[in-house]
């Protein structure tokens, strides 16, 4: 998003709204829904962050990050919801069932899928021998020891080349709502 359309948001333009909306009303939507696990939740959450964003669009800093203001607005939400979530029995059953139905739905594998090929193509950025040391840990499972004897190196150099690649994955993904799930899935 350019800081010409967080202008033109700014000044009430409706274009410009739609605009905000069609790059990230999924992208909250799927931040709600691996909060709160309910699609009709996460879709209320989506309208009352753009609402939000809506009234307060006067406010926005024309060179901001839009994910990130709208990334901390539906997070706030979300952590509201679930703090009523947790003073309420009804509500905390409800949720615990929405997250066994989702563990095996059909979006948390598009989402897996998504990550997956970002990190590849994070990985296949990585300095050759860097990237076939981590692919052997991590796509093939080998120990470091295995590796230093396939590669004749120290297991001392593997483990260097699997921390500076770890620390490349997460730098380039900082900023990623799905920083998350990259711990869950390499480590």
């Amino acid at each position: 998003m350019e800081s010409r359309d967080i202008k033109r948001l700014r000044e009430g333009d409706e274009a410009a709204f739609r605009l905000v909306y069609d790059e990230f009303s999924e992208r909250v939507y799927r931040l709600a829904f691996r909060f709160l696990k309910d699609a009709e939740q996460s879709e209320e959450i989506v309208q009352e962050v753009f609402l939000n964003l809506w009234l307060s669009r006067e406010k926005l800093d024309v060179n901001g990050n839009m994910w990130l203001y709208l990334y901390v607005i539906g997070k706030r939400l979300c952590l509201n919801i679930l703090r009523e979530v947790h003073r309420s029995d009804d509500l905390f059953k409800r949720l615990l069932v929405n997250i066994k139905e989702a563990n095996n739905s059909t979006e948390e594998k598009i989402i897996a899928a998504d990550i997956e090929r970002l990190a590849d193509e994070i990985v296949s950025r990585l300095p050759k021998q860097q990237q076939l040391i981590f692919r052997l840990s991590r796509t093939e499972g080998l120990s470091h020891q295995q590796i230093a004897q396939k590669l004749h190196i120290s297991p001392n150099t593997v483990k260097n080349h699997i921390v500076e690649a770890l620390k490349t994955l997460r730098a380039h993904l900082k900023y990623s709502d799905l920083i998350y799930f990259i711990i869950f899935i390499f480590l």
